[in-house]
């Protein structure tokens, strides 16, 4: 009889813990979800693409401050960028810019700049001036280098005030 109890004895010690395999599926989800969010974070750190304006604080600050100023001296020009369809990497475009009063009338203005952003990739940025093709026209000719989308701005300048119009476009495969 003594022997029957011992094997009862034997029967009954309790599995460590970490010979469970309960126990080392949940820590093994633990350890895999860890692993994963310590990879998300090293690449979000690594391929930051960085502030598209290098001065986005002062920026903030100025755009409050004269905005009501601004409305004030809005001379409710219609502005209309003329982007051709559709837009191939590497292949030159005539980008246009044209401005007119509310009769209809073109406006000249002092200056007028092209901006493309690349939202993944800030050091693919570029700007290029607009030259005067008629009144109230403005051209520039250029390719993006990129497939993907872009960010374009066009700003036009007159004395201290800028005005301007964007919009996003894809740029396909050659």
């Amino acid at each position: 009889m003594s022997s029957m109890t011992h094997t009862t004895e034997t029967n009954s010690k309790p599995t460590p813990a970490l010979r469970s395999p309960w126990v080392l599926a949940w820590i093994g989800l633990i350890v895999t979800v860890l692993a994963v969010n310590l990879i998300f974070v090293f690449l979000a750190i690594r391929t930051n693409p960085g502030l598209v304006n290098a001065n986005y604080y002062e920026r903030g600050q100025d755009y409050e401050r004269n905005l009501v100023s601004r409305q004030a001296r809005d001379p409710g020009w219609l502005m209309r960028a003329d982007i051709p369809r559709p837009l191939t990497a590497g292949v030159e475009e005539s980008m246009r810019l044209v401005l007119v009063d509310h009769a209809g009338q073109p406006v000249d203005v002092d200056e007028a700049t092209f901006y493309a952003y690349r939202p993944s990739d800030v050091s693919r940025d570029f700007a290029l001036p607009m030259i005067r093709e008629a009144k109230g026209r403005y051209l520039v000719e250029t390719s993006f280098p990129l497939i993907g989308v872009w960010d374009i701005l066009i700003a036009a300048k007159s004395g201290e005030d800028e005005y301007s119009v964007g919009e996003r476009v894809n740029v396909a495969r050659p």
